[in-house]
């Protein structure tokens, strides 16, 4: 169904109540953009000129470090020094409505009335970045609505999270003692995208053994790349936090002075990336064409490498996305 010029007049209003930063109205907005219907990306498109203030804090790590904990720590911090919090929490999909599991809500319940903190979850969709396809989107739209910093926890997945540096202003990773995740981490490249580590539950056995390890791990970075903080915590009992925060603001001063990089046009080609990544490959899953038939049946038989076909396939997908809409 089109937009119509009713719906256009009511979207501006709708559009100054979410700029004067109306939680319930923001709630609204990300629903209509995770709908994938035109309505929510007309309404993208026109908050997208008041982007690009909002620090973007990425929280990541394998599943057991306790993520969630340390963001309801670093929430506590934040909110008892005046900012307000927005959180994003890719949860994963419920394998019945496909919708988000909501389990960070649940671990953060005690900021539920706090009207200084928004937390949303939202549902990966099976989506292996670790990242829902809209979170770009609900990231802007939370951008917007006026909130400082948000914080954005990946799914958990341990091998398929380092997207989060594309999107994230600041790459968070966390690591917990004598659970092997320190080599976890090599394996994901996750400690590659590090801007700060985190050894959490530092309070446990083998805690300055794995700080050793993952401070001998950056030395395998490249010079310029080796002068990330190692930071430890005890989330629950809120040890650490301050020097967590201290650590993350230091390591964003730096990358916000650094005249390359952009955040709005950062995040704009990570959108256009993954739009034209998902038109092109739902173009391919859906196309019958004689074109794209005789390009499986030549990788299938051995007569085309599958390098060449998928240089056709992403040239001809990209046209047949356009051409139609998809």
């Amino acid at each position: 169904m089109s937009v119509t010029d009713h719906d256009r007049g009511s979207l501006r209003e709708f559009c100054g109540r979410l700029r004067a930063g109306d939680e319930a109205t923001l709630a609204r907005a990300i629903s209509l953009v995770e709908s994938d219907l035109e309505l929510g990306t007309v309404l993208h498109s026109s908050i997208h000129a008041a982007t690009g203030k909002a620090d973007v804090i990425g929280i990541t790590g394998p599943p057991g470090v306790g993520k969630s904990t340390l963001i309801d720590a670093l929430i506590t911090t934040l909110r008892s020094e005046g900012e307000r919090v927005a959180v994003v929490a890719v949860d994963p999909s419920s394998p019945l409505s496909g919708g988000a599991l909501l389990g960070d809500r649940t671990r953060m319940g005690r900021h539920t009335d706090d009207p200084g903190v928004f937390i949303r979850s939202v549902s990966a969709r099976g989506h292996l970045g670790g990242l829902s396809l809209n979170t770009l989107k609900i990231l802007d739209l939370i951008d917007a609505a006026g909130w400082g910093t948000v914080i954005l926890e990946t799914v958990g997945a341990g091998q398929s999270e380092t997207e989060v540096a594309d999107v994230a202003d600041i790459s968070v990773v966390l690591n917990a003692p004598g659970l092997g995740d320190h080599v976890q981490s090599i394996k994901a490249g996750i400690l590659e995208i590090a801007d700060v580590l985190v050894v959490n539950k530092s309070d446990m056995p083998q805690a300055q053994s794995t700080e050793r390890e993952l401070k001998a791990m950056l030395k395998l970075r490249r010079a310029s790349e080796q002068g990330v903080p190692v930071v430890s915590t005890v989330a629950h009992e809120q040890r650490g936090i301050t020097e967590l925060l201290d650590a993350i603001r230091q390591r964003l001063a730096e990358k916000l002075e650094d005249p390359r990089y952009e955040r709005r046009h950062v995040r704009c080609r990570k959108l256009l990336a993954q739009h034209l990544s998902e038109s092109v490959k739902q173009w391919m899953l859906n196309s019958r064409s004689p074109e794209t038939q005789e390009l499986i049946e030549g990788v299938s038989c051995g007569v085309i490498d599958a390098e060449t076909a998928l240089l056709r396939v992403m040239q001809a997908g990209a046209r047949g996305a356009i051409n139609h809409g998809q």
